[in-house]
C-alpha cells in the first residue's frame, strides 16, 4: 500500500538524506521514530508527494508518485493520502464545514455534506460545524484536522508528531482515535514522531 525504494533527498544539493526502504501493507499501523533533525518530517512530505525525491520512488496504492504530473498528483493526494500536520493549516476565512468541503473539491470529488457532518459528529466536534477554525480549542482543531485527513476515505494516513505537545492521557486518546478511524476506512496508518511513549503501542516500527 505504501512503499519506498532507495529514497534520497537534499535541500542544498550537497547534504544528502537517505531513508530506509518502507513497505507498509493495507490496513497496517506503523510508527516512524527518529530524533529531531533526523529527517522525519522530510520523509513524511516525500511520502505525501509534497516534496520530490532526488532519487528513488514512492508508491501509494500501486501508483508511483514521481511519475504523476503536478496537477494529477494534487488530485491523487487528495483522494488517496490523508495528512495530519504538526500545526493545523486551515483556511481561516472558511468554517470547519467549508474547510472539509474544500478538501473534497480539491481532490476532484463531489461535496458530501452528510459525510462531513457524520465524521465531525463521530469525532465529537459536530457542534463546531459552522465555526471558524480560530474559534476552536487546540484539541478541537486537532480533531477537525483528523476529520479533514479522513474525509475522502484515503488509502494512507500520515500523522506528523500528533502527540508531541500532549500529556499522557490525551496522548493515548489521540492515538486510539487515529487507530480507530484508520480501521474504519481500512487505511494504512503511519505515525511520525520522536515521542518515546508510543514505542510500546506499535508492533511495526521504522527507525531513522
Amino acid at each position: 500500500m505504501l512503499q519506498t525504494s532507495d529514497l534520497q533527498y537534499s535541500y542544498d544539493g550537497k547534504t544528502l538524506l537517505q531513508f530506509p526502504d518502507i513497505n507498509c501493507g493495507k490496513g497496517e499501523h506503523w510508527l516512524l521514530l527518529g530524533q529531531s533533525g533526523s529527517g522525519k518530517t522530510t520523509l513524511l512530505h516525500l511520502l505525501g508527494g509534497l516534496l520530490t525525491a532526488k532519487r528513488g520512488s514512492v508508491q501509494v496504492a500501486g501508483t508511483d508518485l514521481e511519475k504523476l504530473s503536478s496537477s494529477t498528483l494534487d488530485k491523487y493526494r487528495g483522494k488517496h493520502i490523508g495528512i495530519i500536520f504538526q500545526k493545523s493549516h486551515f483556511v481561516k476565512a472558511l468554517t470547519v464545514e467549508e474547510n472539509l468541503a474544500l478538501a473534497q473539491q480539491l481532490a476532484g470529488l463531489k461535496i458530501n455534506y452528510e459525510r462531513i457532518s457524520e465524521l465531525l459528529n463521530h469525532l465529537n466536534v459536530g457542534h463546531k460545524l459552522k465555526s471558524k477554525p480560530d474559534r476552536l480549542s487546540q484539541g478541537e482543531q486537532q480533531r477537525v484536522a483528523i476529520a479533514r485527513a479522513l474525509v475522502n476515505q484515503p488509502d494512507v494516513i500520515l500523522a506528523d508528531e500528533p502527540t508531541s505537545a500532549l500529556d499522557d492521557i490525551n496522548c493515548n486518546e489521540v492515538i486510539q482515535l487515529l487507530e480507530r478511524e484508520a480501521n474504519a476506512v481500512g487505511a494504512t496508518l503511519l505515525v511520525v514522531t520522536h515521542d518515546g511513549r508510543l514505542k510500546e503501542r506499535f508492533e511495526k516500527q521504522i527507525h531513522l
